[in-house]
Formats: C-alpha cells, structure tokens, sequence
C-alpha cells in the first residue's frame, strides 16, 4: 500500500517543492537560459567576416572574437557553480542572465574591436555563472524518476543541438540584418528568462557555515585558463610554439597542485568524491567526448558546405536541420526508454558508437556529391547518436548530488563540455591544415588540387573525430558501472542528500 506520509521539501528550496505545471515552465525557462548560453558558442562565428569587414580589423585579431568569450567561460565556471551554491541558484542565475544580457549588447554596439573583445569576454564570465545554475536548478527541481528523465531529455537535446541552431540564427540574422544582431538577439532570450525566472524560481537556502575556497579558486582558474589559452593557440601557433605547449603544461601543473589542494582544504571547491564516483566520472568523460567529436561536426561540415559546395550561411544552416530534428528525438527515447531499462553502460556506448559510423559515413563526401545521398544519412545517424550521450550522460553525472553540491557538480558539467569543445577545435584544425599539406606535396596547386587537398583536409578531421567517439566509447564503457550495481549508489547517494538537506 503506497505510503501516506507527507512528501519531504525539495533538495535545496525553502518549502515544499514547485508543483508539477511549474516545473515544466521552469524547465522552459532553464532551457531558454541554456540556448542563449550554446548558441553563443557557433552564432558569431559565421558572422565574424562581416564584423571584421566594418570594424576594420585583422586576420590574426579575428580569433580572439571566439577566443575571449572561451577563456572567461572556460575559465571560470567552476567559480560560478560553487557561487551557485553558495549564494543561492536563483540568485545567481538571474545575475548570469541580466550581465549576459547587458554584455550582449554592448558587444553588438562595438565601434572599435575592443570594445568588441570586452563585450565577449564579459559575456563569457556572466555564461560562466549562468550555465551552472541552469543546471543545478534543473537537477533540484526535478527530483521525481520519469520527470528528471524527460527534462534532462529537454535540456540533453538543447545541449547538443544549440550549436546547430547557432549556425542557422546567425546565417539568417548576418544574411537579412546585420552581424550585430547575432549579438542583439540575446536580449530578447535574456528578457523571457529573467522575468520567468524572477516569477517562478523559488529561494535556495545557503550554508552559513560554507565558505568560498580562495586558493582553489585561484588554482583552478587560473589552471583552466592556462589550458583553454594554450588550446587556442594551436591553430595560429602551432603545436611547438611556447606559446601553446607553455600554457598547456602550465595550467596542467596548476590543475595538478588544485587536485592536491582539494584533499586538505577545509571547504575544498571541487570535492574529490565529486570525480571519485565511477558513473559520475564516466558521464564527465562522455560529456568530454562528445564535445570534441562534434566539433568535427559543426566546422568543417560548415566549411565543407560553404566552401566546397557553395551553399550561403542560411543554406548550411538549414542543412542541419535534419540532425537537430534526430538529436531531439533520440533524447527523448534514450531519457524515457532507453536509459531507464538498460542504463548509461549501455546506452551512452551505444550513441557513441552512431556517432562514429555517422562520421565515418561523413568521409565519403566528395566535391560533386549530393547532399540528399552523401551528407544527410549520416547527419540522421550522428542526431541518434548524440541524443543518446549528452541527456543521458548529463542526468548521470548530477543524479544523487548532495544540495550544496548541486551548483559544482553542474560546472564540472559545463567545465567538460567546454574543454572538450576547445580540444576538438583545436586538435582537428591542426589534424586537417597537416593534411591539406601533405596532399599539396607533389602536385601542381590548380583550382581542382587546391579543392581536392581542402576536401581531403575534411574527410581527415571526420576520421579523427570518428576515433575521438571511438575512444570515448571504450573509456566510458569500462567506467560505468552495471546497471545493478549503478541503481543502488544512486539511490544511496539521493537518501544521503535527503538527510543533508
């Protein structure tokens, strides 16, 4: 007979939980605050030749567009997450949301490449508080088994496909308005989610007795600077320059002395029971992973269609839209069917493993062939795939989390996700430019050569992104744990964060 006893408050609220119709419109407005986070990353890239066109700067400049909104976010999220924590999740998301906002425009109101630079970076640091909080307030709010599994659903497919619907926003906006409004449109986004939030979040209670760990915080973010910076110098520089190898080994020593700094610290930023727990660990790998392979997905896919196949920004944008529609499916069967009857060892393999065969698929691409025959099957492969890792993989890895553990643990999240889209970036262009020139060798560089050797440049990246998913797929397929083993343990961890709270 089902038990009468009335149900506990939710982790981390003052009071009894948000009722069932509020927590979906809680959702939309978490979700909302999500897209403007990732569509930042892919929306200003294709309008970056127009913004360098009317502020008059250089080549050598343009990557620093990109770049300074990375190494703020990148940089900084642990901070914002256990900010979260400490300061209240609602709090802390509507100041993430207003600064976004208000960075936001003053980026699109650039008049000198400065200013423009500012605008990013400050819109990087106000992600870096923003994307946090979503997530742990999505993992308070739905605590519920069948509820969680549809709104990690929701949120998975919102991870993994912004950077699609980032590449289609920013072609129509740049194509019929103007590169600003790549930038602009965040208002609109911003000003939903600060008034919804506003409405329906509720006050996070705080720790008195928690603390902010200063040296850790030091540590890791200058660390993660450290290698996001050097990552972003790979392109440009080279892998042998001082320049990318220097801060790479330098924010991987920081990172080291961080891990160290956490097993003494009284308040430690990043608990090590946090990466210490095999799914929890296994689904930051595949979030790590993913991240990576998609990038060999969104750029030179991009590259391929603009450049090779001549297609304009909003025809490469649209072109994504099949695998969008299949990553928004296949989270939703993998978040209500799949991973509750198989569990994440073997549902988050198994997407990896489509995601591969789809970038396998992708090599076949050649300077004649059609889209319908050679770009679109594997695109709906890779949308199946990845709805299969990033939902389940993002539930997993926050399933069970102690209240004033929410906030860190969702950074851990987005800190994966970022670094992995940092490493991929850089990794592939390095793999693909070496390609290209190793093909050039010997030949006469005519306009089909050329073509030829920039085609080969893609089919490369698609190979390594296609080891990259390989690779996850073995590391996470020994990390997990057995669904029968995996189901008590996060159970046990949810009771314990019941008798935290």
């Amino acid at each position: 007979m089902p038990s009468t006893a009335p149900r506990p408050p939710m982790a981390g609220t003052d009071g009894p939980g948000p009722s069932a119709a509020r927590r979906w419109w809680i959702l939309a407005v978490i979700g909302l605050a999500q897209l403007m986070v990732v569509l930042d990353a892919t929306i200003v890239n294709i309008a970056l030749p127009s913004a360098q066109h009317d502020l008059g700067f250089s080549d050598s400049d343009r990557q620093w567009v990109v770049t300074a909104y990375s190494l703020a976010f990148g940089s900084l999220l642990l901070l914002g997450g256990r900010l979260a924590d400490l300061m209240g999740r609602k709090l802390v998301f509507l100041i993430g949301v207003a600064g976004f906002a208000s960075a936001s425009a003053l980026a699109g109101a650039a008049d000198s490449f400065g200013m423009l630079i500012i605008g990013r970076a400050l819109q990087g640091m106000f992600g870096a508080l923003l994307a946090p909080a979503a997530l742990s307030l999505l993992n308070t709010t739905f605590t519920q088994a069948r509820e969680r599994a549809k709104a990690f659903g929701v949120y998975g497919a919102i991870a993994g496909t912004g950077g699609a619907i980032g590449l289609l926003l920013g072609g129509l906006l740049t194509e019929h308005l103007s590169w600003r409004w790549t930038l602009y449109v965040n208002l609109g986004f911003a000003a939903l989610a600060l008034a919804g939030g506003a409405v329906l979040l509720r006050r996070t209670r705080r720790d008195p007795g928690a603390r902010l760990d200063l040296p850790g915080t030091l540590l890791v973010s200058a660390g993660l600077f450290g290698v996001v910076y050097g990552l972003s110098n790979a392109e440009p520089h080279g892998w042998d320059s001082v320049m990318t190898w220097g801060y790479l080994a330098g924010g991987a020593c920081l990172i080291a002395a961080f891990t160290a700094w956490q097993t003494r610290a009284v308040h430690p930023l990043l608990p090590l029971r946090i990466l210490l727990d095999r799914d929890r660990a296994a689904s930051f790998v595949a979030v790590l992973v993913a991240a990576s392979g998609m990038f060999g997905i969104f750029l030179f896919l991009t590259y391929y269609l603009q450049v090779s196949r001549h297609y304009s920004p909003v025809s490469t944008g649209l072109a994504f839209l099949p695998m969008i529609a299949a990553l928004i499916v296949s989270a939703q069967i993998a978040a209500n069917v799949t991973l509750p009857r198989l569990g994440p060892r073997v549902v988050v393999p198994v997407g990896l493993a489509l995601a591969a065969a789809g970038m396998v698929w992708l090599t076949r691409i050649g300077l004649d062939t059609s889209y319908a025959g050679y770009v679109l099957p594997p695109l709906l492969v890779l949308g199946l795939g990845l709805g299969h890792v990033m939902p389940p993989a993002m539930n997993t890895a926050t399933a069970g989390v102690a209240p004033n553990d929410a906030g860190v643990v969702s950074a851990t999240v987005n800190t994966m996700q970022q670094v992995g889209g940092s490493i991929g970036t850089a990794l592939l262009n390095t793999l693909a430019t070496s390609a290209a020139t190793h093909y050039l060798n010997g030949r006469t560089p005519t306009p089909r050569v050329l073509a030829q050797a920039q085609l080969h440049s893609f089919t490369t990246a698609f190979w390594w992104s296609a080891a990259v998913f390989a690779l996850g797929l073995v590391c996470v397929g020994a990390l997990y744990r057995t669904r029968r083993a995996t189901a008590p343990a996060v159970q046990d961890s949810q009771q314990k964060a019941a008798i935290h709270f």
